[in-house]
């Protein structure tokens, strides 16, 4: 049987550079716990991820989407304390040339070091451009077809806005940073949240609220009904380990000490 392929997995020229992940807790404030971590390239002397980003084109924007999922998931399934706790990878709309072709190496990744599928979200942001939507609804259905859930990051700051949720639901939206900065303050941001979130809700969308810095941001947020969280808050990212989380829940203020150890 001939293997299905695309031009993306002949093509490209090698990574010349190397990276890691850090990870990012989100937090799921219904049952005082950390639902899963995003991950979030960085250097490997710990350089930001716009450095890192910055060495990334045309050439290489396939190697490199397919290199993130594969060191995402190797680094999770050393970490994770369960196979409950989720994974969120970013993934590039426009580097996925064929979705059934293009999934292959995280496929392998998964089966290799026993990370769930079920465990895997992958989020595309909504400050791409997406250059065909109906080639990221192709995108979603494999993925989904495979057990993956997806989520559209920033959401309410990008191009595409309303109109991707239109086309397609996904199985989560995190809101932009920016929408939620002050909200506590702003009637009319609370507003639009709390219409976004009922919206999303009664088309069976989850909603994350990622960039929450302060504790009146976080509880204007849950008065409003929102329960998985990111942000400053609770903890900032940490380079090939799991970080020390700041709770809000029944327990207030109770920090649960997360993996120090680092990834070999």
């Amino acid at each position: 049987m001939t293997k299905v392929g695309c031009q993306g997995c002949k093509d490209g020229t090698p990574l010349t550079f190397d990276f890691t992940m850090a990870f990012h807790p989100i937090v799921d404030v219904r049952r005082d716990a950390v639902w899963g971590y995003e991950a979030l390239v960085r250097g490997v002397q710990g350089e930001g991820a716009a450095q890192i980003l910055g060495l990334v084109d045309a050439t290489n924007r396939y190697k490199f989407d397919q290199a993130c999922r594969v060191k995402a998931i190797e680094l999770a399934s050393a970490l994770f304390p369960d196979d409950e706790t989720r994974l969120s990878i970013n993934f590039m709309p426009n580097a996925v040339y064929e979705p059934a072709a293009c999934i292959r190496a995280t496929l392998e990744a998964a089966q290799r070091v026993g990370f769930q599928h079920r465990q895997i979200m992958f989020e595309f942001t909504e400050n791409e451009k997406m250059v065909d939507v109906d080639h990221v609804r192709r995108i979603i259905i494999e993925y989904r077809r495979h057990g993956f859930s997806t989520a559209i990051d920033d959401f309410g700051a990008g191009y595409a806005g309303l109109g991707l949720l239109a086309s397609f639901q996904p199985d989560f939206v995190k809101l932009d940073m920016d929408l939620l900065r002050g909200i506590d303050a702003s009637p009319a941001r609370r507003v639009i949240v709390a219409g976004v979130t009922q919206m999303a809700q009664a088309l069976g969308v989850s909603v994350i609220a990622e960039g929450v810095e302060t504790e009146a941001e976080f509880e204007t947020l849950r008065g409003i009904g929102i329960a998985l969280f990111q942000g400053y808050l609770f903890a900032k990212p940490a380079v090939a380990s799991l970080p020390a989380v700041r709770m809000f829940g029944y327990e207030p203020e109770r920090v649960l000490e997360g993996c120090a150890s680092q990834a070999a």
